[in-house]
């Protein structure tokens, strides 16, 4: 059971804005944080922009002021608008929902991933 799908990415010339989607069927109720995260060739995957239930949005290290996201909770949807691409954010994308039950047991859901190839 797919619970998490992400999509959107393809091939985007350096400069380029492209959005990504996620969705999720996780329980509304249940889902306390959605993001996004990346994984570069051969780097680690890391954090690109998140946003906690009814708290702000944080966004990695690496790429404030490049991206943005938008939430809605009541159709636990995720977007992610890009910024000026360059190269060097060629990854793949994952979606990310985490479901917190009382009292505190936590599951993360992860999407398949989007490749996003950014060409100079």
């Amino acid at each position: 059971q797919v619970l998490v799908v992400d999509s959107g990415g393809g091939w985007v010339q350096a400069g380029g804005s492209p959005s990504l989607f996620c969705v999720t069927s996780v329980d509304t109720t249940c889902v306390t944080d959605m993001g996004w995260y990346r994984r570069a060739p051969g780097k680690e995957r890391e954090l690109v922009a998140r946003e906690p239930t009814a708290r702000s949005i944080q966004y990695g290290d690496s790429v404030k002021g490049q991206f943005s996201i938008s939430r809605d909770n009541a159709k636990n949807t995720l977007t992610l608008l890009a910024n000026n691409l360059k190269p060097e954010d060629t990854a793949v994308y994952y979606c990310h929902a985490l479901c917190t039950e009382w009292p505190d047991h936590e599951s993360d859901y992860w999407g398949q991933g989007t490749q996003v190839t950014v060409s100079s």
